[in-house]
């Protein structure tokens, strides 16, 4: 199995999950400008839309996009309980978790990468991100984790998104479950090895 990945982009997620699950892989470097996997390949013929992650199976297929790629991860050791067993109620809990964060917060948060924009058009962007904060600050108050109170997929998801924030100069000290939250995953060993990795690279 391997895992293409760049630093600093939302393939930490799925990175996160491997090492929980303790599943060996290959890490594979991409090259963001130039599309040039570490080992020479154009990244765009493993994946044509041309931005991380994917996931390389042993059998060749490929497959994209992060929350499909960590569910599908979950579901391999499904004692692990990073994610609830596919048709169950919590399950469908978790995909809008997932899809929560990946329209509001990571593509709010992509916008913000977008210099060319206008100043005011930034601030616009920044102020509907901030609300998404509001809203997540609430969630996370009184439970430790997204779903509850056990670390699962969506929460390696957010952990990975909110880590942008320091592009962007914005401070989590307004939002301090948030700080807390991330502290508490920043601590788990899968995380600092993953982020080790990529570090090293």
């Amino acid at each position: 199995m391997k895992l293409y990945y760049a630093a600093d982009t939302c393939s930490l997620s799925p990175h996160i999950v491997l090492r929980e699950l303790a599943i060996a892989f290959e890490l594979v470097k991409v090259d963001n400008r130039s599309k040039l996997t570490a080992d020479g390949h154009d990244f765009r013929s493993i994946n044509p839309k041309g931005y991380v992650a994917a996931l390389e199976l042993d059998d060749g297929q490929i497959l994209t996009e992060g929350p499909a790629i960590v569910q599908y991860l979950a579901d391999l050791k499904p004692e692990s309980k990073l994610a609830p067993p596919a048709g169950s109620w919590e399950r469908v809990r978790l995909q809008e978790w997932l899809n929560f964060i990946t329209s509001e917060i990571h593509a709010g948060s992509a916008l913000l990468f977008n210099t060319s924009l206008p100043d005011n058009v930034l601030t616009i962007f920044r102020e509907k991100l901030f609300r998404r904060f509001d809203y997540l600050q609430t969630s996370l108050t009184d439970k430790a984790f997204l779903m509850g109170t056990s670390f699962g997929v969506a929460d390696a998801y957010l952990y990975t998104v909110l880590g942008w924030c320091k592009f962007f100069n914005i401070e989590l000290a307004r939002w301090p479950a948030l700080v807390a939250y991330r502290t508490r995953i920043s601590a788990r060993p899968a995380v600092q090895a993953a982020l080790l990795s990529e570090a090293s690279q």
